[in-house]
């Protein structure tokens, strides 16, 4: 149970999962956990993993997990939290997207005990008899609850029929995968609901409901959102992943050790005690890159990283200097020098920070900076300006 809601937003009924968890420890049977993702895009990014990682820590409790492409959902388009139509993807789209869901995916959890199914199986030979059946067992005053389409409705927005389908869809996943508990982000809540009460129609036993938060970005503001280019892919290089993980906030860190760590809840207790009490926070954030950037890539990647960004702040840098997250901006690959410096607030102007550069009094990484043309990309650099301006900026 501690396990079950460790980070979690709500587990719905908590009462329910604690008779389910009695019964599979009394019989040794294990219970079915499913999580549905539509291959809406082809990238995972650490947002994502945060159900993953929950799925994992119950896996390896000895719980059966199934992680579900929605193959056929996604030709309808999942209308949570939008406030118009979602705009379906096309079958060649969601077979290249559902290969890389997939093998991301069992970068988190362990492929040779997860079941990979496809709701296609089940929701193709429903036809259209069954869809109307399927239909009949819910009502639109029900359906209308739901926050988006109030509100769309509310306002006049369209609304079209088959939206109602998707719910109606994810619910009967449950409903063939026989599942005990479901889990989502706390923008699917009202899906899972309906799969609890499409399962008490079919004569199940109704699963019961975990929703994890969503995680906020590198800003530590928004969600975590490729749209926000606030994002850590998965499938990003070693040294760029360690780096991006080391320029969050030092309160956004503890947040991110809940969501996203495999250490113990007692660990991270006793780690941020330790920093309470007067320890480099750094330290903390550095173990925390660490173990994220082992995930994804290796132990050997991860101190290759963490090598390479102590070389760059060595040389004359306080311990202590201000550290900034900045976005190179869509389809962009470098910035110039100069707008780095005023982006960074080092200087007023790029005329003034090509004049310090002229001057010799502009360094990167303790490297002094001759060329008023270097562009940096992504990465993580110590910016100093003069003999006491230093800034650490990593250029996502």
């Amino acid at each position: 149970m501690a396990v079950s809601l460790r980070g979690s937003q709500e587990l719905i009924p908590q009462d329910d999962w604690l008779k389910k968890l009695v019964r599979s420890e009394s019989t040794g049977k294990p219970l079915r956990i499913k999580l549905g993702l539509d291959p809406t895009a082809p990238d995972i990014h650490l947002g994502h993993t945060v159900v993953l990682n929950k799925m994992r820590q119950l896996q390896n409790l000895g719980h059966q997990v199934i992680f579900l492409i929605g193959d056929f959902t996604s030709l309808i388009g999942d209308p949570s939290g939008r406030n118009t139509t979602r705009p379906p993807l096309t079958a060649e789209q969601i077979k290249v997207n559902a290969e890389t869901y997939y093998r991301q995916a069992s970068m988190v959890l362990d492929p040779n005990k997860t079941e990979i199914r496809y709701n296609s199986e089940w929701c193709d030979p429903l036809g259209a008899r069954g869809m109307i059946q399927l239909a009949a067992k819910y009502n639109v005053a029900r359906m209308m609850e739901r926050d988006d389409f109030h509100k769309r409705f509310k306002e006049g927005r369209t609304i079209s029929v088959h939206e109602f389908l998707y719910p109606l869809m994810q619910g009967y996943d449950s409903v063939a995968l026989k599942s005990d508990l479901e889990l989502g982000g706390t923008d699917q809540k009202f899906n899972l609901l309906v799969g609890r009460h499409l399962q008490a129609e079919y004569g199940q036993e109704p699963q019961c409901i975990l929703t994890m938060p969503l995680l906020e970005g590198l800003d530590g503001v928004e969600k975590m959102s490729k749209s926000k280019n606030n994002y850590i892919g998965i499938s990003e290089d070693a040294n760029t992943m360690f780096a991006k993980v080391l320029s969050i906030s030092d309160d956004l860190m503890w947040r991110w050790f809940t969501l996203l760590s495999f250490k113990s809840e007692a660990e991270i207790v006793a780690l941020k005690a330790q920093v309470q009490a007067g320890r480099n926070p750094k330290d903390a954030k550095l173990a925390l890159a660490r173990e994220i950037t082992v995930r994804f890539h290796s132990a050997a990647a991860a101190d290759t990283a963490a090598q390479d960004f102590a070389n760059r702040s060595k040389g004359g840098v306080p311990e202590q200097i201000s550290e900034l997250a900045l976005p190179l901006g869509e389809g962009a690959t470098a910035i110039g020098i100069a707008a780095l410096l005023k982006m960074a607030g080092l200087v007023a102007s790029s005329g003034e920070g090509n004049r310090l550069i002229d001057g010799g009094g502009v360094r990167v990484d303790s490297g002094v900076v001759s060329d008023k043309g270097l562009r940096l990309g992504c990465g993580a650099y110590v910016l100093q300006v003069g003999k006491r301006k230093f800034v650490r900026v990593t250029l996502f």
